[in-house]
Protein backbone atom coordinates (compact mmCIF):
# COMPACT_ATOMS: atom_id res chain seq x y z
CA UNK A 1 0.00 0.00 0.00
CA UNK A 2 1.32 3.37 -1.07
CA UNK A 3 -0.10 6.70 0.96
CA UNK A 4 0.17 9.86 -0.12
CA UNK A 5 -0.21 12.22 3.39
CA UNK A 6 -1.03 16.04 1.96
CA UNK A 7 -1.00 18.85 4.02
CA UNK A 8 -3.56 21.52 2.70
CA UNK A 9 -2.45 24.75 0.98
CA UNK A 10 -2.39 28.05 2.93
CA UNK A 11 -5.25 29.28 4.44
CA UNK A 12 -6.61 32.74 5.50
CA UNK A 13 -5.63 31.82 8.74
CA UNK A 14 -2.24 32.21 7.95
CA UNK A 15 -2.26 35.53 6.78
CA UNK A 16 -4.73 36.86 9.89
CA UNK A 17 -1.97 35.33 12.01
CA UNK A 18 -4.41 33.99 14.14
CA UNK A 19 -4.95 30.10 16.02
CA UNK A 20 -6.17 28.41 13.45
CA UNK A 21 -6.88 24.64 14.75
CA UNK A 22 -10.66 24.24 14.43
CA UNK A 23 -11.17 27.28 13.28
CA UNK A 24 -12.48 27.24 9.84
CA UNK A 25 -11.13 29.58 7.02
CA UNK A 26 -10.91 28.82 3.78
CA UNK A 27 -7.69 28.35 1.24
CA UNK A 28 -6.55 31.77 0.27
CA UNK A 29 -5.93 32.84 -3.55
CA UNK A 30 -2.23 31.14 -3.03
CA UNK A 31 -3.51 28.77 -1.25
CA UNK A 32 -5.90 27.18 -4.14
CA UNK A 33 -2.84 27.93 -6.41
CA UNK A 34 -0.36 25.55 -4.41
CA UNK A 35 -3.32 22.91 -4.53
CA UNK A 36 -3.75 23.08 -8.29
CA UNK A 37 -0.03 22.50 -8.43
CA UNK A 38 0.12 19.83 -6.22
CA UNK A 39 -2.92 18.12 -7.73
CA UNK A 40 -1.00 18.41 -11.13
CA UNK A 41 1.64 16.72 -10.08
CA UNK A 42 0.23 13.83 -8.43
CA UNK A 43 -1.70 13.09 -11.24
CA UNK A 44 1.45 12.86 -13.13
CA UNK A 45 3.36 10.57 -10.98
CA UNK A 46 0.90 8.86 -9.17
CA UNK A 47 -2.89 7.42 -9.80
CA UNK A 48 -5.10 7.35 -6.76
CA UNK A 49 -7.23 4.90 -5.48
CA UNK A 50 -9.19 7.50 -3.36
CA UNK A 51 -8.48 10.51 -1.11
CA UNK A 52 -9.89 10.86 2.55
CA UNK A 53 -9.83 14.21 3.90
CA UNK A 54 -10.74 15.96 6.98
CA UNK A 55 -13.76 17.90 6.97
CA UNK A 56 -12.19 21.56 7.61
CA UNK A 57 -12.87 24.02 4.60
CA UNK A 58 -8.78 24.46 3.94
CA UNK A 59 -8.60 20.44 3.96
CA UNK A 60 -11.94 19.79 1.75
CA UNK A 61 -10.73 22.53 -0.69
CA UNK A 62 -7.49 21.23 -1.38
CA UNK A 63 -8.82 17.43 -1.46
CA UNK A 64 -11.68 18.19 -4.15
CA UNK A 65 -9.39 19.91 -6.31
CA UNK A 66 -7.39 17.11 -6.13
CA UNK A 67 -10.21 14.63 -6.72
CA UNK A 68 -11.66 16.73 -9.80
CA UNK A 69 -7.82 15.73 -11.11
CA UNK A 70 -7.83 12.71 -10.61
CA UNK A 71 -11.36 11.56 -11.14
CA UNK A 72 -11.19 9.53 -7.47
CA UNK A 73 -13.95 9.36 -4.68
CA UNK A 74 -13.23 11.80 -1.49
CA UNK A 75 -13.58 10.27 1.59
CA UNK A 76 -14.51 12.56 4.55
CA UNK A 77 -13.43 11.98 7.71
CA UNK A 78 -13.38 14.28 11.10
CA UNK A 79 -10.75 12.38 12.67
CA UNK A 80 -8.71 13.89 10.05
CA UNK A 81 -9.54 17.49 12.43
CA UNK A 82 -6.71 19.34 12.95
CA UNK A 83 -6.36 19.54 16.92
CA UNK A 84 -9.37 20.73 18.97
CA UNK A 85 -7.56 24.02 20.28
CA UNK A 86 -10.56 24.88 21.75
CA UNK A 87 -11.37 28.42 23.20
CA UNK A 88 -8.33 30.09 21.29
CA UNK A 89 -9.73 29.08 17.77
CA UNK A 90 -9.43 31.98 15.72
CA UNK A 91 -7.84 33.77 18.47
CA UNK A 92 -5.22 36.25 18.02
CA UNK A 93 -2.10 34.84 19.73
CA UNK A 94 -1.79 38.30 21.82
CA UNK A 95 -5.70 37.88 22.72
CA UNK A 96 -4.95 33.72 23.32
CA UNK A 97 -1.99 33.96 25.41
CA UNK A 98 -3.68 36.74 27.71
CA UNK A 99 -7.13 35.08 28.47
CA UNK A 100 -6.13 31.39 28.32
CA UNK A 101 -2.37 31.18 29.03
CA UNK A 102 -0.77 27.59 28.67
CA UNK A 103 -0.64 25.51 31.86
CA UNK A 104 2.07 23.44 32.67
CA UNK A 105 2.29 20.42 33.73
CA UNK A 106 -1.20 18.81 32.84
CA UNK A 107 -1.03 15.12 32.59
CA UNK A 108 -1.41 14.07 29.43
CA UNK A 109 -4.78 12.92 30.00
CA UNK A 110 -5.93 16.26 30.72
CA UNK A 111 -6.92 19.24 28.64
CA UNK A 112 -7.97 22.93 29.71
CA UNK A 113 -10.19 25.70 27.39
CA UNK A 114 -12.19 22.87 26.12
CA UNK A 115 -9.30 21.49 23.84
CA UNK A 116 -8.06 18.12 23.72
CA UNK A 117 -6.00 15.81 25.73
CA UNK A 118 -2.83 15.24 24.65
CA UNK A 119 -3.67 11.12 24.53
CA UNK A 120 -6.84 11.76 22.64
CA UNK A 121 -5.41 13.67 19.21
CA UNK A 122 -3.12 10.77 19.10
CA UNK A 123 -5.76 8.25 19.70
CA UNK A 124 -7.48 10.13 16.83
CA UNK A 125 -4.72 9.63 14.67
CA UNK A 126 -4.16 5.52 15.47
CA UNK A 127 -7.87 5.31 14.83
CA UNK A 128 -8.27 6.69 11.76
CA UNK A 129 -4.87 5.20 10.14
CA UNK A 130 -6.38 1.90 10.93
CA UNK A 131 -9.41 2.28 9.68
CA UNK A 132 -7.94 3.70 6.13
CA UNK A 133 -5.05 0.32 6.13
CA UNK A 134 -7.68 -2.32 7.01
CA UNK A 135 -10.55 -1.15 4.61
CA UNK A 136 -8.05 -0.72 1.20
CA UNK A 137 -6.39 -3.28 -0.57
CA UNK A 138 -2.66 -3.82 -0.23
CA UNK A 139 -1.87 -2.38 -3.91
CA UNK A 140 -3.82 0.88 -3.63
CA UNK A 141 -2.68 3.98 -3.64
CA UNK A 142 -4.35 6.53 -1.13
CA UNK A 143 -4.32 10.20 -0.85
CA UNK A 144 -5.13 11.72 3.07
CA UNK A 145 -5.45 15.21 3.50
CA UNK A 146 -4.93 17.07 6.81
CA UNK A 147 -3.58 19.08 8.91
CA UNK A 148 0.19 19.75 9.66
CA UNK A 149 -0.32 18.63 13.82
CA UNK A 150 -2.48 16.08 12.38
CA UNK A 151 -0.03 14.74 10.11
CA UNK A 152 2.75 14.73 12.45
CA UNK A 153 0.22 12.14 15.11
CA UNK A 154 -0.23 10.40 11.47
CA UNK A 155 3.42 9.93 11.54
CA UNK A 156 3.89 9.17 15.65
CA UNK A 157 1.14 6.26 14.81
CA UNK A 158 2.95 5.03 11.20
CA UNK A 159 5.98 4.34 12.46
CA UNK A 160 4.64 3.42 16.22
CA UNK A 161 6.76 6.24 17.95
CA UNK A 162 5.71 7.13 21.73
CA UNK A 163 3.02 9.18 22.60
CA UNK A 164 5.42 12.11 23.92
CA UNK A 165 7.84 12.02 21.42
CA UNK A 166 9.77 14.91 20.70
CA UNK A 167 10.61 14.07 17.15
CA UNK A 168 8.71 16.99 14.52
CA UNK A 169 8.32 16.40 10.90
CA UNK A 170 8.42 19.79 9.10
CA UNK A 171 4.90 20.18 6.85
CA UNK A 172 4.60 23.06 4.55
CA UNK A 173 1.85 24.36 2.38
CA UNK A 174 0.45 21.44 0.01
CA UNK A 175 3.88 19.26 1.61
CA UNK A 176 3.69 15.91 0.30
CA UNK A 177 5.11 12.87 2.06
CA UNK A 178 4.93 9.50 0.67
CA UNK A 179 5.14 5.88 2.99
CA UNK A 180 4.46 2.17 2.09
CA UNK A 181 3.02 -0.51 3.72
CA UNK A 182 5.03 -3.42 1.75
CA UNK A 183 6.02 -6.93 3.54
CA UNK A 184 4.67 -5.98 7.15
CA UNK A 185 7.29 -3.03 6.70
CA UNK A 186 6.67 0.63 7.11
CA UNK A 187 8.58 2.76 5.06
CA UNK A 188 9.23 6.60 4.97
CA UNK A 189 10.06 7.12 0.89
CA UNK A 190 10.28 11.22 1.23
CA UNK A 191 8.77 13.82 3.38
CA UNK A 192 7.94 17.74 3.64
CA UNK A 193 8.28 17.26 -0.85
CA UNK A 194 7.47 20.56 -2.01
CA UNK A 195 9.12 20.31 -5.50
CA UNK A 196 5.36 21.24 -7.01
CA UNK A 197 5.59 24.94 -5.66
CA UNK A 198 8.78 25.48 -7.98
CA UNK A 199 6.29 26.86 -10.86
CA UNK A 200 4.60 29.05 -7.80
CA UNK A 201 3.72 32.57 -9.15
Amino acid sequence: MKLLIIRHGESEADILNVHEGRADFDLTEVGQQQAILLSEWIHSHYNLDKIYSSTLKRATQTALLLGNKQQVDIVYEEDLMEWNNGLIAGLSREAAEEKYPEIEGLAPHDAVYEQESVLDFRFRAEKILSKVISENPGDTTIAIVSHGGMINRLYQSFLKLPFDTNVIVHCGDTSLHEWIIKDNQRHIVFSNRLEHLNNLK
